[in-house]
Formats: C-alpha cells, sequence, structure tokens
C-alpha cells in the first residue's frame, strides 16, 4: 500500500464489545543478488517449456467450500474484537488531473474513500452517516453477511437519508480482495466516488509465505464521463431541494414527477400505480432518452496519468498489487518487461498461480498478482485499451502508471523521468 494510501486509511478504534451492539445493529523466498538469478525457475517449468506452480504453494481449491467460517447472522458475543469505522459523505470538488474537476461525493472527503483493512474473523462496525440530500446505502461487495446488512436500498434496506445515521455491522469474511461502494444510483455514485478498497487479511496467508512480500499496492480502477456527473449532480440536487420543501409542506407534492422518486413496497404496488397513471422515469414519452456514459476520463485511485502514484520496487524485491474493477467497464492491465504470478482472484487464492503479463479485469472482479523485481529499469503499467490510456480522447493519459525500480541506476539504468500529456 502507497504512503499515500496509508494516509487516507480511516482511524480504527479496537475495542472489545458486548453483545448488545450486535443485536442492536443487526434488528517462495527470496534470493538477494543479481536480479536475473534473484527468481530461479523450478527444474520442471525449465525442461517442460512453461512456468510450472511455484514451490511451496499448497492447493487452496476446494469446491465445497462456499459456506461462511462465521454464521452471517450470529451477533458479536462478549469480548469478541470489533473494529469500528466512521464515514461520513460529503459532496467535495475531486481534481482528477490538473485543469479538469468535478463535484463528487466524497466518503470521509476523499476519492475513492478510505481503505478499511480488517483481520479476517473479527468484527467490523461502520456508522455510515449521510450529509448530502440524496439517499445512499454502502454495499460490500463480495463480503458473507447478515441480510440486512447488504447494504441494497429498498431491498434490504430503506434508503439512508440526509443526516441519517446508518450501523453496518459484519463479520471480516471471507479473507481477501474486496470493495465497498454505494448501491443506489449506481451509474451516478460511483463515477462520483462512492466506493473504496475493503482488505480482509487471513489468518494464514499463502501468498505471503510463498512470494515473502513487505510493500503492496490497491489499485481501484474506474472510469466517469465529466459531463454526466456534472449535469446529474447539479439535477439531483435541484430535485433533492424540491422534495426538501415537501416534506415542509403537503401541497408541494404534486411538484414529484418519476425522475424524482420512484419507490414502491411491492412489485403489485408499483403495477398498480401504473395502472392509475403513473409513467415510470424510464419511459421515454416521459423523460426523453436518458445519456449513456460516454466514459472520457479513467482513473486509478481516482486520479488519470500522469497524476496516478507509482509503484516502487527493487531488485530481488516482491511486491503484490490488488487490482479491484469499481467501475462500469473491463479494463486489461498490462506490465511492460515483466511477467507476473496471478494469484488470487476475487479474494480467494488460485488452485495455481498463472503466469500473465495482461489480465484482464472486469467490473466488480478483484485480482492480486505479484511482480517480482526481476528487470531494473522504469516500466509502463497500463490498461491496454487504447481508450483508456487517453484524457478526454488524448494519448497518453487514463489507466497508466509506471513500476520504478529505486535501485535502477545502480544497475546502470538511467531514464530521463518525462511527463507526456500529448502525442
Amino acid at each position: 500500500m502507497s504512503e499515500k494510501q496509508k494516509d487516507q486509511d480511516l482511524s480504527r478504534r479496537d475495542f472489545m464489545s458486548i453483545a448488545t451492539a450486535g443485536s442492536a445493529a443487526l434488528g517462495a523466498g527470496l534470493i538477494l543478488g543479481q536480479p536475473q538469478t534473484a527468481f530461479a525457475a523450478p527444474a520442471a517449468s525449465k525442461s517442460a517449456g512453461h512456468a510450472a506452480i511455484p514451490p511451496g504453494w499448497a492447493n487452496a481449491f476446494q469446491p465445497a467450500a462456499t459456506a461462511p467460517l462465521y454464521p452471517p447472522r450470529q451477533a458479536p458475543k462478549m469480548g469478541e474484537k470489533i473494529h469500528e469505522f466512521d464515514i461520513e459523505l460529503g459532496i467535495s470538488i475531486h481534481e482528477i488531473v490538473p485543469g479538469i474537476k468535478i463535484h463528487a461525493f466524497t466518503y470521509n472527503g476523499t476519492y475513492p474513500g478510505p481503505e478499511i483493512r480488517v483481520p479476517e474473523g473479527d468484527w467490523v462496525l461502520v456508522n455510515f452517516t449521510n450529509r448530502t440530500s440524496e439517499f445512499h446505502t454502502i454495499h460490500w461487495h463480495g463480503i458473507i453477511l447478515a441480510n440486512e446488512m447488504d447494504g441494497v436500498p429498498n431491498g434490504t434496506q430503506w434508503g439512508v437519508g440526509p443526516n441519517q445515521t446508518f450501523k453496518y455491522l459484519f463479520r471480516a469474511q471471507p479473507a481477501g480482495t474486496h470493495f465497498y461502494h454505494c448501491h443506489n444510483m449506481t451509474n451516478l455514485h460511483v463515477q462520483a466516488g462512492m466506493f473504496g478498497s475493503l482488505i480482509i487479511e487471513p489468518k494464514e496467508d499463502l501468498v505471503q509465505r510463498v512470494f515473502p512480500y513487505k510493500r503492496e499496492y490497491t489499485l481501484l480502477l474506474s472510469e466517469v464521463d465529466t459531463v454526466m456527473v456534472e449535469k446529474q449532480m447539479e439535477e439531483m440536487l435541484r430535485m433533492m431541494t424540491t422534495m426538501e420543501k415537501m416534506n415542509e409542506s403537503p401541497k408541494l407534492m404534486k411538484e414529484m414527477n418519476g425522475r424524482m422518486m420512484g419507490w414502491f413496497m411491492n412489485k403489485k404496488a408499483f403495477l398498480d400505480a401504473v395502472k392509475a397513471g403513473y409513467i415510470p422515469p424510464y419511459v421515454a414519452a416521459n423523460t426523453g432518452r436518458n445519456a449513456i456514459p460516454n466514459f472520457n476520463f479513467f482513473l486509478i485511485n481516482g486520479k488519470a496519468y500522469p497524476m496516478t502514484e507509482e509503484l516502487f520496487i527493487r531488485s530481488g524485491e516482491n511486491i503484490r498489487v490488488r487490482l479491484i474493477g469499481a467501475g462500469a467497464m473491463p479494463h486489461y492491465m498490462h506490465l511492460h518487461g515483466h511477467d507476473f504470478w496471478h494469484v488470487c482472484q476475487d479474494g480467494s487464492p488460485l488452485q495455481s498461480p498463472v503466469r500473465l503479463n495482461t489480465i484482464p479485469i472486469f467490473p466488480g472482479t478483484t485480482s492480486d498478482i505479484i511482480i517480482q523485481g526481476t528487470n531494473p529499469g522504469m516500466w509502463h503499467f497500463h490498461d491496454h485499451s487504447d481508450l483508456a490510456s487517453t484524457n478526454n480522447g488524448l494519448f497518453p493519459g487514463g489507466m497508466m502508471t509506471m513500476v520504478m525500480y529505486e535501485d535502477a541506476a545502480e544497475h546502470g539504468v538511467k531514464v530521463p523521468e518525462i511527463v507526456q500529456v500529448n502525442s
């Protein structure tokens, strides 16, 4: 994890909790030396002409083991540890690259939100406070938890309204790389910044045992249509102002329309409303055709090149990189000058690591890779989609960063630092 990410981490209060809190909320070792010999391939792989399973990697594949380790509906017991986090949602100005700023929904003022990191099996209590005029929730993507804590508005809970606080309580499972995001109006809210990483540290880290590492990086991949975000944020704020006035005067209820609100108790109530004359917002005769996102900026941790953070490494070192598909598009992350090991998918260790130089990251998925310091230099790490390597249509930009060797000069590599913003 980079120093900046560490600075953005939520402050965490570890404490011994009583059960009432739960019931209320629920209502390969390194050989240092020359880089070309630092990671000797197994003899089998040399003779077979392909990469074998790294020595020491245990077969972690258990086809029948999708059941949770801990009962999701169980409340905390006396003495069990709870990690408490405060997340406050507000509206901020976020700069993607110099000269490009958008209005954003931010968790604790950051885009993306701060990282949550807890040990496997411990309890997580998140006090989510909404300081905006829109309704929001937090969905804990990839987490096995009680149904009421899943964070789906009008599915598992009512949306969290202005100045309301909702307490999410769940046990940290399964282990691995996950993330969180708003599950209301996700087409806008995720573009506007409502997502963050959620790392659950396993009791026994197979990746650490086989590929000892001290540094890791988490890269949240997303995209944004800056025109759409600005337009819809303005429209949303205007509608919510009208709705606030409705609460003060029932006479203003006539102002309500399908774009402003569309909540029904069940499917029958919805169908009855349509028969009575209600026009759903997706009907073009009522609202016209809604815009489809035309993404023009592609982001790593909320920034586009050249403002993305570099990944630092030294010869003979392993670094772990957690890749999270937080947005709406697939991305194809390619590393120059190296192969890497794909070791985990959606948090779980693979049956056998896969040797790659390009890995697809689809929306909603996470992939962990190990990069080994075998080739000193300054190497591009980027989405190989040509579109995602642009800023507003201009190359270079977007989802691009660098893997930079801190000891490159010691190995005779001299590369000037060049920032290019137009080809």
